[in-house]
């Protein structure tokens, strides 16, 4: 069977966001007098959505969530400088879409946030699709996203190989029934 779509995760596999990401957060966090440290989050919450990860370091209050949240997004653009593109793994996908393959973006994170940094990066036009856990009832762990993709493209899960960097999209990828890769970036 012949290999129809490349479905990738964005942070952590597509682009190494994963200090400008802390950075922002840490740097929003301080403004709430909220202290934690780059090796903190690396270690404890790399990989968590926005409100698993405020929740596990102790903010329940909706409305301080939410103030964070905006905070994190409005600083990040600030730290796109220390956000760098899989190279090896980006010319793969173009390669594969010359040769009539479809690539789509599959992540969890907000489409905000994606789309400024391929902007940034110069890669928004480079890409057949981009869903995000806005686009589905239930996301990552679970298959979702994944299966959405396969049927927006009309790929079956044979035809498919996913790409992702979290163990969160692990699960989500092996119950998709799709091949993958795990791609590991440093940090």
């Amino acid at each position: 069977m012949q290999i129809k779509l490349l479905l990738l995760d964005f942070d952590g596999t597509v682009a190494n966001t994963g200090r400008a990401n802390a950075t922002s957060y840490i740097e929003a966090l301080a403004e709430e007098g909220i202290t934690i440290s780059m090796e903190e989050y690396r270690q404890k919450y790399f990989g968590l959505r926005c409100p698993e990860f405020l929740s596990d370091i102790g903010i329940t209050d909706p409305v301080q969530m939410d103030r964070i949240r905006r905070r994190k997004v409005e600083i990040y653009p600030t730290h796109f400088d220390m956000v760098t593109l899989n190279k090896p793994l980006w010319d793969f996908v173009q390669d594969f879409r010359r040769q009539g393959g479809k690539a789509v973006i599959v992540s969890t994170g907000h489409i905000e946030n994606i789309t400024n940094v391929m902007r940034y990066l110069g890669i928004e036009n480079d890409i057949d699709g981009l869903l995000s856990s806005d686009d589905v009832k239930v996301s990552k762990p679970a298959p979702d996203c994944f299966i959405k993709a396969m049927e927006m493209f009309g790929a079956t899960a044979e035809e498919t190989i996913i790409f992702e960097d979290s163990q969160i999209g692990i699960t989500a990828a092996n119950a998709s029934g799709a091949a993958h890769f795990k791609v590991e970036l440093e940090f």
